[in-house]
């Protein structure tokens, strides 16, 4: 899953970005602090990895990972170079979804580029760069597809996009349009970045972003990035627990990100486990095992002969694969099942 991070200067994207990464991209309290885009890559945090890892003691353990791409702050005018230009949206036109982070709280001391905080200016202040980068980009794919003679034979779903573009609509109002590498039709996750007063029990501003949301049916994970950035710093897992208590942190914003990420664009994870190795590999929702056991080789796939099936619930519940299957809870499945999240997979093939 590769996940881009938006939003205008100094929302708090690049210590959000230092907070989930661990990683070490400059923040400061001015605008365009974040120059070259920075990718962090991280593991998703899965219970049921350290659980199977534990019961086989196995060699290697591979979770599922996350890719997160922080670009430069986008200003008004940036499809036309202002700020640091659009030569920076181009990164994110490979991502799957689009973290777009939202100010959500009021302080003079930290500086807004447009004087305070309005999380829906804001918002569209990004909608609107990334339909005209979006705009520019269609209309050069328009022109490839013109005839020699300039009689235009564009591509009619290209068209219509154009004319949504053109019209302030998103790309994503279009059915068809995430084939055409187009950012604005790629999903949407806002983060509100709240202060530590009102990280809980949110604010005006955070109400807005919700019902604004609401609209695209589009997922808003409220986080206190300050205290993230924090959290970040500490290792030990008993200190962590402590600070997480202390904060009335049941998650920390790299978990519900995740499971945003993974909600917004119909993600599950199956697992493969034995003492060699434990894994979890991520597919999307509805995903039939020959598809599963291609996400592993595609030999697999073109061999694929039946899956040996159990739920990780179901696991842990007897204790062992040999008691679950005396038990009858070892399932083998063929070509037409559809895999669960959490099901613990041992593929047969032939090739």
């Amino acid at each position: 899953m590769r996940i881009g991070i938006v939003g205008l200067p100094n929302v708090g994207k690049s210590t959000l970005f230092n907070a989930l990464t661990h990683a070490r991209a400059e923040s400061s309290n001015y605008p365009f602090c974040t120059i070259e885009p920075n990718l962090g890559i991280v593991s998703v945090p899965d219970q049921r990895v350290e659980w199977l890892a534990s019961h086989y003691k196995t060699k290697s353990t591979i979770n599922a990972t996350i890719s997160f791409l922080d670009i430069a702050g986008i200003v008004k005018g940036a499809s036309e170079g202002e700020g640091l230009g659009n030569k920076f949206l181009g990164h994110i036109r490979e991502v799957d979804a689009i973290l777009h982070v939202v100010r959500c709280f009021d302080n003079p001391d930290i500086i807004h580029v447009e004087g305070h905080a309005d999380p829906i200016r804001d918002i569209n202040t990004i909608n609107l760069e990334l339909i005209l980068a979006d705009l520019e980009s269609v209309i050069r794919q328009l022109l490839k597809t013109k005839h020699p003679m300039n009689a235009p034979l564009g591509d009619p779903l290209l068209l219509k996009i154009k004319t949504a573009l053109e019209g302030g609509q998103k790309a994503s109002s279009v059915e068809g349009a995430e084939n055409f590498g187009l950012i604005t039709a790629k999903p949407v996750i806002y983060c509100a970045n709240l202060d530590e007063e009102h990280m809980h029990t949110g604010n005006h501003h955070f109400e807005r972003v919700v019902e604004f949301a609401r609209e695209s049916s589009s997922v808003v994970v409220p986080i206190c990035a300050k205290v993230e950035s924090e959290l970040a710093l500490i290792d030990n897992k008993s200190e962590r627990t402590e600070f997480m208590s202390l904060y009335n942190l049941e998650k920390s914003g790299l978990d519900k990100l995740i499971e945003a990420g993974y909600r917004t664009l119909g993600l599950i994870s199956f697992l493969t486990a034995g003492e060699p190795e434990v894994r979890a590999w991520t597919i999307p929702d509805g995903t039939k095992a020959p598809g599963a056991a291609g996400r592993i080789h595609t030999d697999f796939e073109r061999g694929f002969i039946r899956a040996e099936v159990i739920s990780f619930d179901d696991f842990v519940k007897h204790g062992s694969m040999l008691k679950a299957k005396e038990s009858g809870r070892v399932r083998s499945e063929g070509k037409d099942y559809v895999v669960k999240d959490g099901d613990v997979v041992h593929f047969r093939f032939n090739v």
